[in-house]
């Protein structure tokens, strides 16, 4: 997943949600890796993209995999938000399902 993917606004939000208030280029480019990596983990999770710019769930999960990763506390991760990335997941399947029953 390339850093490149990142929008600069969603880099902005996640420094804000960090509290990183100081400029530092090389600790953008790895928060800008941690949330690319943190967005195809979060979008192979739920089979298809996720709007990482809209508040809601995936937004939410996207900022503390960051947090995790950045804390060096990635093995913890699934562990502490196993519920909520199952929540996640069931959300989408039932969108899909709605999606699907409403074509025909």
């Amino acid at each position: 997943m390339a850093a490149g993917r990142v929008s600069a606004q969603l880099l902005d939000d996640v420094r804000n949600y960090l509290d990183v208030t100081w400029p530092d280029c090389e600790l953008d480019r790895k928060l800008s890796q941690m949330i690319a990596s943190g967005m195809g983990y979060l979008d192979r999770l739920l089979g298809s993209s996720a709007d990482y710019a809209a508040d809601g769930q995936p937004r939410t999960l996207l900022f503390e995999y960051v947090r995790y990763a950045r804390d060096g506390a990635m093995d913890i991760f699934e562990n502490n938000y196993g519920a909520l990335l199952l929540a996640m997941q069931n959300d989408k399947a039932v969108e899909r399902y709605a999606q699907k029953t409403h074509k025909t």
